[in-house]
């Protein structure tokens, strides 16, 4: 297996293993979901933290709540589309509200199950976590931040919604890169304009950067792997210090990234700002390749729009 290219639901199960071992409060909750999650070893190891309910989210979910009165710290792991749709109820009322420690993976988030067609797509999901109190929301860009995220997850009482992709992604940070856990990372210098970008868009957005490095134009990349709270300084500084922000996320245009960076703009800093992410329609059925080209999340085309920016600023 390539180091470099290791999926992001993998580096969560390996990681969460390594922790279980140590620390038996650690358990997992899936939706008939094992295979999904790539919690078989999970499973294997510790069969006493782990609990298989089948196809019912709101059960898992209420499951995992009452586990978490008697002192356990649950991760809840299945389907990004189904986890945060059918248990939303659950997670606002169970979870959110009493302030437990669940937390809340949701695999194959976006358009992973795009041959699936819309039932299966999850592009709503950082939008109704974000709208619930108390729940921190995270999307990883490589196995280094789902690592990271998940030590931090398994280290604090905090509920929580971690959305991992469902492929193998390329590595954008190495273990000697130090990060901040609620702070933006900075990927790339620049001045001339921000690319602000999450999850498996980092590194398109890391690429789109270097393509216009060579056409002389400097481009910040920041990855806001945490959603809420969120680096709202961040944000203000690239306002502040570039001529324009592009982001791009594997999300709605509603409720996340791109609105979130509008509005903190918008109070602080304005600047224009082009909001890359899934229109309003209905999606087409195609595999994340194929929908990522189709809607333009490319490094030509985010480029491309980022030259669009800067020429009119």
């Amino acid at each position: 297996m390539d180091i470099n290219k290791v999926s992001c639901r993998k580096a969560f199960t390996s990681t969460l293993e390594k922790i279980a071992a140590q620390n038996d409060t650690i358990f997992m909750v899936c939706t008939d979901s094992r295979g999904s999650v790539t919690a078989e070893g999970f499973a294997d190891k510790f069969p006493a933290q782990f609990i298989e309910v089948g196809i019912a989210e709101q059960n898992a979910v209420g499951i995992a709540a009452g586990l978490a009165t008697i002192g356990k710290n649950v991760f809840v792991a299945g389907p990004a589309c189904f986890l945060t749709a059918r248990s939303y109820e659950q997670i606002k009322v169970d979870v959110a509200y009493n302030h437990l420690s669940v937390k809340i993976i949701g695999v194959s988030g976006g358009v992973s199950y795009g041959p699936l067609g819309g039932t299966h797509t999850a592009l709503h999901d950082i939008a109704g976590m974000r709208a619930l109190p108390n729940i921190q929301v995270f999307v990883p860009s490589d196995n280094f931040t789902t690592t990271l995220i998940t030590e931090y997850l398994a280290k604090n009482d905090c509920p929580a919604y971690m959305r991992t992709g469902r492929g193998d992604v390329p590595a954008i940070y190495c273990e000697s890169d130090n990060f901040e856990m609620h702070k933006a990372k900075k990927v790339c210098e620049g001045n001339d304009a921000t690319i602000i970008a999450c999850g498996e868009m980092v590194y398109p957005a890391k690429m789109a950067a270097e393509l216009l490095k060579q056409e002389g134009v400097s481009v910040r990349v920041l990855d806001m792997f945490c959603l809420k709270p969120y680096d709202e300084e961040s944000i203000i500084s690239a306002a502040k210090e570039t001529k324009a922000i592009v982001t791009v996320e594997e999300h709605s245009i509603y409720g996340g990234l791109g609105e979130l960076v509008c509005a903190v703009t918008a109070q602080n800093c304005p600047v224009p700002v082009k909001v890359m992410g899934f229109p309003d329609e209905e999606y087409k059925i195609g595999s994340s390749a194929e929908l990522f080209e189709h809607y333009g999340f490319t490094p030509p085309n985010i480029a491309q729009e980022v030259k669009k920016l800067v020429k009119a600023k």
